[in-house]
């Protein structure tokens, strides 16, 4: 096997030894390291997503000597490479572009502690992009767990703490529904691994009588990662979670965390289950309805919040229940755009959450709506990249957010009549939300304040991080088709 095939490995290990490093490390050390090892890491990712494109598409990396149930294997495809990288890359520029804020809301003895976070995140979000195990899965998703909360709470104020305690709380409670949903399937098939799993379920469900237990199971799996994923009606613990923390670290939670519970999910649907077993089940259904009450409730909220990294995260509930009814139409076009929306939400949300601390910063540090008139132009930079993310979230064409509303809507011209309607009212309704709340702010920001004067221009190394996700955003709405591609290769390659 080739030696690019150990990068997914080295990836999880490399992130565990840097964040043991940035521990002993001195704050600037540990930042400077960070960005080289980050440059390292999207480079290797790169390399893998090439390497599945060029030789037969995918490749299992076995580890220890021990065979199923009790193995370990890391799993590489098309699909991981473009999630793998598109982690790295949004991570990259979260750090670069925030790291001026992590210097000032953050005690200089501990950011050496924040980088250490950051990087032991990686390393579980990497974890949960190339495992093939699901028990591994869920010790990954404990460490992200734990250092969400670690990057959340380092900025040491009163609202951060109490934000921090909130999301333990109900992402624990989601850990343990997905630890007894692990162990269920265990019990009934005597397998870890995804792939043993699979066939072992696909002869069990031969018998009518075993559908109700696995259903029972897959839906206490999928009821654990819906509350960590922040799926309605689990959303509420989201604008003080994203709204309080440091802006590096709202960008990550919002845009990477979720995401990669849903990609988790996805994939125990697809290799653990078995797609055609999981389309069975009531579940999907279930996920369909809950998405589109996700995508209105979250909506409404945004448009009542009064301070603007509310309202943005308000805008991510209902961009998570986008996702989770691309799964609920099921097939591949669904499944399809569940997936690209993840890369859509991904770059357009890090984007927003990068923006708003900067217009805060030249209307008196507040980001109370009231407070925030004519900071586009008082932060001309800052203001057009609010702009360009606010635009893709409404759909407007050319940006990503219309291609991707525009495969939620083929998704479900497949789908039966009352699919179809409720859907396409959907994308119609929300669409109409988000013109109101993101317009709203966007004429806000650029009508002039003669109270207030102070101008601000950014350096390169926030402008240069911003230029790259405009570029993506730009990529994703003119050539959606090459992501799509990518992703419905990696689809057929996942069973």
């Amino acid at each position: 096997m080739d030696f690019i095939a150990n990068f997914p490995l080295f990836t999880i290990i490399f992130s565990l030894f840097s964040g043991v490093l940035c521990f002993l490390l001195k704050g600037k050390a540990a930042k400077r390291y960070t960005f080289v090892y980050e440059i390292l890491l999207i480079c290797m990712v790169a390399a893998v997503l090439c390497y599945t494109l060029q030789n037969g598409g995918e490749f299992t990396y076995s580890m220890g000597e021990f065979s199923a149930p009790w193995g370990n294997e890391i799993r590489a495809g098309v699909l991981e490479g473009v999630i793998a990288l598109l982690f790295m890359v949004v991570m990259f520029c979260s750090i670069s572009a925030g790291h001026r804020f992590i210097d000032t809301d953050i005690d200089e003895s501990k950011i050496n502690l924040y980088y250490a976070e950051l990087n032991l995140m990686t390393a579980a979000l990497m974890s949960l992009v190339w495992t093939n195990d699901i028990f591994s899965g869920y010790v990954f998703v404990e460490i992200l767990t734990l250092t969400s909360c670690g990057i959340l709470i380092v900025r040491e104020l009163g609202r951060t703490t109490l934000a921090a305690v909130r999301y333990m709380i109900l992402n624990l409670l989601g850990s343990g529904l997905f630890l007894l949903g692990v162990v269920l399937l265990y019990t009934m098939t005597g397998h870890l691994l995804m792939v043993p799993m699979q066939e072992t379920i696909a002869e069990l469900v031969k018998d009518p009588g075993v559908y109700p237990t696995m259903t029972m199971a897959v839906g206490i799996l999928t009821i654990g990662l819906s509350i960590k994923s922040g799926l309605f009606p689990f959303h509420y613990w989201m604008p003080d979670t994203y709204g309080w923390a440091t802006p590096a670290s709202a960008s990550i939670l919002s845009s990477l965390v979720s995401k990669a519970y849903i990609f988790l999910l996805f994939k125990i649907y697809y290799r653990a289950i078995g797609i055609s077993v999981f389309e069975q089940m009531p579940i999907r259904n279930i996920l369909l309805v809950l998405g589109i009450c996700g995508i209105i409730a979250g909506s409404v909220s945004a448009i009542r919040a009064n301070n603007i990294n509310r309202m943005v995260a308000f805008s991510s509930a209902a961009q998570i229940g986008y996702i989770y009814m691309g799964i609920g139409l099921g097939g591949v076009v669904g499944y399809s755009a569940a997936m690209f929306h993840i890369i859509v939400h991904a770059i357009t949300k890090s984007q927003l959450f990068l923006t708003t601390p900067c217009l805060a910063e030249v209307s008196g540090d507040s980001l109370l709506f009231r407070e925030l008139q004519g900071s586009g132009r008082r932060n001309r930079d800052a203001g057009v990249f609010f702009t360009i993310s606010a635009l893709s979230m409404i759909g407007i064409p050319v940006f990503a957010g219309f291609s991707s509303k525009l495969q939620f809507g083929l998704a479900a011209l497949g789908q039966g009549d009352i699919k179809l309607i409720l859907v396409m009212l959907a994308l119609a309704v929300s669409s109409m939300l988000n013109a109101v709340y993101f317009i709203r702010t966007v004429i806000r920001i650029y009508t002039e304040d003669p109270r207030k004067s102070e101008r601000t221009r950014h350096r390169p190394d926030y402008i240069i991080p911003m230029l790259v996700l405009t570029a993506c955003n730009l990529f994703l709405g003119l050539f959606s088709w090459v992501t799509v591609d990518l992703i419905r290769t990696g689809l057929s390659m996942f069973g």
